[in-house]
């Protein structure tokens, strides 16, 4: 009976260490899945924004073409309390557009993030992207346009890309690196022609550039939550239940940040 009793006992242990070397595993495979998404998803955003290309047209609200565009969503951002501090995270989530030119064809490719998709997708990024030929009429002001209007539900010119993306931001910077802000008290004063800004949201500013202005790089920052917390959220029901249980992940975050710089940056926008 001793003898069954240790037998026993060192089986329970040999299955308790079976067991956490698994979840250990499991966790390990999950957190390289989540940075291989995300480096992917910043790599074809920086790719996209190298190709930025202006489109030379004139602009007003209404009619005029984009060739690069930002602004803070109107939904609800979520609020993490930082771990052993008394400071939080706002993971503001922006949406943006920029315009492509490749020999005969504009394209228009966008990014949006919706943090509640009819498939229940949480914190979704998709990309936009509709190609049209130059010589269409008023081109590259429809590809923004749809952009704008077309739901993210169409697939095509909407693409999935990846889930559990709580946070993204977009700045741009003149040749000597300094933040377009047009004067805003936490920024510099740069001289940019043929750009509109936004009011400032968030501490972040918004902004449409036309004609020949382009940002000289683009900040992109991107945060994006670990698999296992998204499938956690998901069993939750949606409201302050799943919202309360999202805002103490602030250490599951992963961020990803990468300025890119614009090639066809044209120099006469900044004189």
């Amino acid at each position: 009976m001793v003898v069954m009793a240790l037998l026993s006992l060192i089986v329970i242990a040999l299955m308790g260490v079976f067991s956490s070397t698994q979840a250990a595993f499991r966790a390990s495979v999950t957190q390289t899945d989540v940075l291989e998404g995300g480096r992917a998803a910043m790599d074809l955003i920086s790719t996209d924004l190298r190709a930025m290309a202006p489109s030379g047209g004139t602009s007003n609200y209404y009619t005029g073409a984009r060739n690069f565009y930002a602004e803070v969503l109107n939904v609800p951002l979520l609020v993490q309390p930082l771990t052993a501090s008394t400071q939080q995270r706002t993971n503001v989530l922006e949406q943006f557009f920029m315009l492509t030119r490749e020999n005969q064809t504009w394209t228009g490719v966008g990014y949006l993030v919706v943090t509640n998709t009819l498939q229940n997708n949480l914190y979704a990024l998709y990309r936009f992207s509709m190609a049209t030929n130059i010589s269409a009429a008023n081109g590259p002001w429809l590809l923004y346009s749809n952009f704008q209007t077309i739901s993210y539900t169409n697939s095509p010119p909407w693409s999935h890309l990846i889930d559990g993306v709580v946070g993204l931001r977009v700045r741009a910077y003149n040749p000597n690196g300094v933040w377009l802000t047009n004067g805003y008290s936490f920024g510099a004063t740069p001289t940019l022609k043929n750009t509109t800004f936004f009011p400032s949201t968030l501490g972040e500013v918004g902004f449409f550039m036309y004609s020949n202005a382009l940002p000289a790089s683009v900040e992109i920052e991107m945060a994006t939550l670990e698999d296992r917390v998204l499938q956690r959220a998901e069993s939750r029901p949606a409201g302050p239940v799943r919202d309360q249980y999202l805002q103490g992940q602030a250490g599951t975050l992963h961020i990803f940040r990468q300025r890119v710089a614009i090639p066809m940056v044209d120099p006469a926008a900044y004189q």
